[in-house]
């Protein structure tokens, strides 16, 4: 049995993780592409154990309680080719977020975070395209002690991106299960640029993909995720 605890930076809401981030913390005690489902919000500062079922699924537990199960999966992900980078700065003017946010003070997508704290990854639409697009420099705090970046920030990043390609209308959706496989881990301060996209919808259910860029358009990064409108 494992053990992980995340910090309260790394929330999405103000009292539970960031699920990008909790899915890619998850899949560090894996060799393996993982597809991560969210069962119940993972807590901040608390330690959560992992352990492996007879059919090698693993579950994270807060004591008793089962939040989230990863499955060993293959992701195939045909992947938009990617606006400049430069577009991706002018689509981040566009950015929802800016208007109304739900969770401000989200370690990937929040308005309230400051550079060096946040990600500050802030995907606007690129209307011709169908898609939304961000900018990505990570910083020094994101460092795994080799100049690359920790691959949980990378799953992080993949994460927020998905939501504002499903919705523009500060909707409240939550994220039930994302796949990220990564290509390579990026450097620190290196541009990078990330987009979304809409992949289906059924009923309160929305698909996306997200991937990351490096600055000669190579992908780095990329994700499936499964966001779920709550019942009223």
């Amino acid at each position: 049995m494992k053990a992980l605890t995340i910090a309260r930076r790394f929330c999405g809401p103000a009292a539970s993780s960031n699920g990008g981030y909790f899915a890619g913390i998850v899949a560090t005690l894996a060799s393996e592409t993982l597809a991560v489902r969210l069962l119940k919000p993972p807590p901040l500062e608390m330690e959560l154990t992992v352990s492996e079922r007879a059919d090698g699924v693993l579950e994270v537990r807060n004591g008793e309680e089962v939040i989230g199960e990863a499955r060993a999966t293959a992701l195939q992900l045909e992947l938009p080719s990617p606006p400049s980078y430069f577009e991706a700065i002018e689509a981040s003017r566009r950015y929802a977020g800016f208007t109304a946010h739900r969770f401000p003070t989200c370690f990937v997508c929040g308005t309230q975070r400051a550079r060096g704290d946040g990600m500050r990854i802030f995907a606007g639409a690129i209307a011709d395209r169908q898609i939304v697009a961000a900018p990505w420099v990570p910083d020094a705090s994101l460092d795994r002690g080799d100049g690359k970046v920790r691959p949980e920030f990378m799953s992080a990043a993949l994460d927020c991106p998905g939501y504002y390609a499903v919705t523009s209308d500060d909707r409240m959706m939550l994220l039930a299960e994302i796949t990220v496989h990564l290509d390579r881990v990026v450097h620190v301060d290196e541009s990078c640029t990330i987009i979304g996209w809409r992949m289906g919808a059924d009923g309160r259910k929305h698909e996306a993909g997200t991937a990351i860029f490096d600055e000669d358009g190579e992908p780095c990064g990329r994700a499936r995720a499964i966001w779920i409108e709550p019942r009223s």
